[in-house]
């Protein structure tokens, strides 16, 4: 009798603000363990990957800071200390209200960009919270014609194609080859679309064509329903070239154990 190779799944695994890979992958535990029951071996083999966003955030610069009590606004985790220095982020939000840049998502965009290259390829990416819209951003990124979307709307204001996603470029000007691959599915667990500034307009103009699956979280105090729905509407509808869904849980601002 022949002997049919396992089927390889591999997953990125994105943090959300003040985390860390090795946080998020504590915290998500019990996710792992269902993937690898739906997936099992020796049919399956799962392996998944969580770098550690490049931005140290130092809790005690956050607005509200209390080092005494969990903050409310959700800007960070409730398990910082005053002189906690594993907080990381993709970026920095900075402004006090829409429309709000991005200070360092070049940084954040190019470390995923590394690891795509290095530890790759992956089937798709997981994010919760700030990795969640960055989820949705990395799967746009990687869709064909992604880049001439950002060039076009250069000219409006919109920032340019990340270098860091390029792997070749034309002497034309134009992106010609990408870091990867598009990926096959995105998972947004409490995550968001960017900021409605013109600069990040891009990763949803055209809308989404990866799959993506987002989580919400009837009572989640942190990411306003309407922002998440922003990300779920930025995606394309229906399966004829990618599919959305949404899945409300009765909890908050995490993932849930089921």
């Amino acid at each position: 009798m022949s002997t049919q190779a396992p089927r390889h799944l591999s997953i990125l695994m994105l943090h959300g603000y003040t985390q860390s890979g090795p946080l998020f992958r504590a915290k998500t535990r019990a996710l792992e363990k269902s993937l690898s029951k739906y997936f099992p071996s020796p049919a399956y083999t799962l392996s998944l990957h969580y770098p550690t966003a490049p931005i140290n955030i130092k809790p005690a610069d956050l607005p509200g800071f209390d080092p005494t009590t969990a903050t409310s606004d959700g800007r960070f985790d409730s398990s910082v200390t005053s002189d906690s220095t594993d907080n990381w982020g993709w970026w920095v939000r900075k402004g006090d209200a829409e429309p709000y840049t991005y200070e360092g998502m070049e940084i954040g965009l190019a470390k995923v960009a590394e690891v795509l290259k290095t530890e790759g390829p992956f089937d798709g990416v997981i994010g919760f919270s700030q990795g969640g819209a960055l989820a949705g951003m990395v799967a746009s990124l990687l869709e064909p014609g992604r880049a001439e979307a950002f060039t076009k709307n250069q000219a409006n204001g919109g920032m340019p194609f990340p270098t860091s996603f390029e792997d070749e470029e034309a002497s034309s000007g134009y992106v010609t080859e990408l870091v990867h691959s598009p990926l096959k599915f995105a998972v947004s667990y409490s995550g968001f679309a960017a900021s409605t500034n013109v600069k990040y307009a891009s990763f949803y103009e055209p809308k989404i064509r990866t799959r993506m699956l987002h989580f919400l979280g009837q009572v989640d105090t942190v990411v306003e329903e309407s922002r998440s729905l922003r990300l779920v509407d930025a995606c394309v509808e229906g399966a004829g070239e990618g599919e959305r869904r949404v899945v409300y849980h009765p909890g908050g601002h995490f993932l849930p154990s089921r």
